[in-house]
């Protein structure tokens, strides 16, 4: 994903898991071997595993990052194969127009690190569930939500 800040392109490095949630976001200047291998590190620091398949767009420099950080992994580049990490850019796109336009790569980098992994926490594939299944998974979210930002101890 490209994205424009302050007249200059950015590029917008994500991973994303089977389940569509977004594992890490990474925003660079340029688009080569040297800024996959970064987004690579980074990710595989993160996750603490290595992962079986890794499907990315053609990008050559996705393939030689690949080949010196993860040899062992499948690396699939077939068209439509990544569709699950275009489609996770559209809440992006929809607060960048809300925010109108991001100021520099570090307020996007800071805003996009906590945003894309609590979007991904409070959208559930509603099409998986039953109504009650639903109203039950998203029950839990927020419970721990709640959890995880203290609720309790900011009311009392």
């Amino acid at each position: 994903m490209f994205l424009k800040i302050n007249g200059r392109l950015h590029y917008l490095w994500r991973a994303v898991d089977q389940d569509g949630d977004v594992l890490d976001i990474l925003v660079q200047s340029r688009r080569n071997q040297k800024a996959a291998k970064k987004f690579f590190r980074k990710l595989l620091k993160g996750l603490r595993y290595v992962p079986r398949v890794l499907i990315t767009d053609k990008l050559k420099s996705y393939h030689a990052a690949k080949q010196e950080l993860m040899p062992g992994v499948e690396h699939r580049q077939d068209k439509g194969q990544n569709n699950r990490a275009e489609n996770s850019h559209q809440p992006t796109r929809l607060r960048e127009r809300v925010m109108r336009r991001f100021k520099s790569g570090g307020q996007v980098q800071r805003f996009l690190s906590a945003f894309g992994i609590i979007t991904s926490h409070f959208r559930v594939g509603r099409h998986l569930y039953r109504a009650s299944g639903y109203r039950e998974v998203m029950k839990l979210r927020f419970t721990v939500w709640k959890e995880a930002i203290c609720v309790e101890a900011i009311v009392n």
